[in-house]
């Protein structure tokens, strides 16, 4: 390889050109793709919030590669592969961002974080208010996550990490790291930065399908009125608790998410204004800087360059388009079964990214009629992905992990 002696001041260019080739063009690659992910969240394509630390993380720890004593390559920002507890302190002592991921990371803390703070912006009466409809949406947004992980293991991936890969259909990041933790924690890297970077191409990319796959005239379908009852906070409370015990006694391994969401859910409707205001700026935005800005950190090009990622970014572009799919098609089995008074493309907020496919559908959906008002039961179906998306997960986890 080249002689980088001469570079020794500028060490990350002596380290690229002292690269093996494959580790050099994937460097220059995470860059430039670093500051893609950068203009696209600013230009509003891509979710800002997350894409814009995560993009310039991608690309500075590709950038600021040097060489330590023995002549081992690595960063000052952290060492994943740190797995013993006095390479772990030691690293903890030399990596600035190492206390965030040891203690953040990998035990799933960083999603719970998120997950309460989503939480608490929810408004669970618009579930409440349609509980089956909601619920029959989300469940059909679940295709993705169904057909991809038989689909993962035919492409030659375990039950664990085609598991993992197949939770990226159900549009939930927080749910794909705390699912990659367990079922594979080896790749959770590349699967969870492959499954952020999807879901930040939802807002972008979800239109299309829309669009191909419902007509005018049907986006165009105004929602009768209807004659709801107000939910009351009280009910709202005794719901989020009662669902919460349910589900983590029924599936204790996600126990920590189920928590998590509620728990802000409670904190909002119990009128804890402090906690309300801790929780759903401080802490959600927070969590999800360091998230944003840790993933790219973690995609260093020796890290993340992966033989299976190519399969990861085939599998997980196939679990969200048929997770939208199976969305749309359980709205045109409600607008059959209306007799053509709903609007089919409610059915795409089922895939649990929230609030972000509610708005696309509200969206599209305003662009063909502009007093089509459909959020409210766009808003019950997206609550139900959230909670469809832990289900699945949980399930998943049980399945594969069970002895033998």
């Amino acid at each position: 390889m080249f002689d980088a002696s001469y570079l020794e001041i500028f060490q990350g260019i002596a380290t690229l050109v002292d690269s093996e080739p494959h580790i050099m063009i994937g460097r220059i690659g995470l860059m430039l793709l670093g500051f893609v992910l950068i203009w696209l969240g600013h230009k509003g394509v891509l979710e800002a919030l997350l894409m814009i630390p995560m993009g310039l993380g991608m690309a500075t720890v590709n950038a600021g590669v040097l060489t330590f004593a023995g002549g081992k390559k690595g960063t000052l920002f952290l060492d994943p592969l740190a797995a013993t507890t006095d390479q772990v302190v030691t690293q903890m002592q030399i990596d600035w961002l190492q206390p965030i991921y040891s203690l953040m990371f990998s035990n799933g803390l960083i999603a719970c974080l998120v997950f309460l703070g989503i939480g608490t912006l929810l408004d669970v009466g618009f579930l409440m208010a349609r509980p089956y409809r909601s619920m029959f949406l989300a469940i059909c947004a679940e295709a993705g996550t169904l057909v991809t992980f038989p689909l993962g293991v035919a492409m030659g991936l375990p039950m664990g990490e085609a598991a993992a890969t197949a939770t990226i259909g159900g549009a939930d990041g927080p749910m794909v790291l705390f699912s990659s933790l367990m079922l594979a924690p080896q790749i959770f890297v590349p699967i969870t930065v492959v499954g952020y970077l999807y879901l930040g191409l939802t807002y972008g990319g979800y239109p299309y399908i829309v669009k191909a796959l419902v007509p005018a005239r049907l986006r165009a379908i105004e929602m009768p009125v209807e004659s709801t009852r107000p939910i009351s906070s009280g009910e709202k409370l005794v719901f989020a608790v009662v669902t919460c015990v349910l589900l983590s006694l029924l599936f204790p391994v996600a126990a920590p998410l189920f928590l998590s969401v509620f728990l802000g859910v409670v904190i909002r409707e119990s009128g804890l204004k402090y906690f309300y205001e801790l929780f759903s700026n401080q802490v959600l935005y927070g969590a999800t800087f360091f998230l944003g800005l840790v993933l790219g950190v973690l995609c260093e090009a020796s890290t993340i360059l992966d033989p299976k990622v190519l399969i990861l970014l085939v599998l997980g572009i196939v679990a969200l388009t048929i997770s939208a799919i199976g969305g749309l098609l359980g709205g045109y089995v409600l607008w059959f079964v209306s007799g053509g008074k709903y609007n089919p493309v409610i059915g795409i907020a089922a895939v649990s990214c929230v609030p972000t496919t509610a708005k696309v559908a509200q969206k599209l959906v305003s662009a063909q009629n502009p007093s089509s008002i459909i959020l409210p039961h766009a808003l019950g179906a997206n609550i139900s992905g959230v909670i469809t998306t832990a289900i699945f997960a949980a399930v998943l986890v049980s399945v594969v992990r069970l002895p033998g």
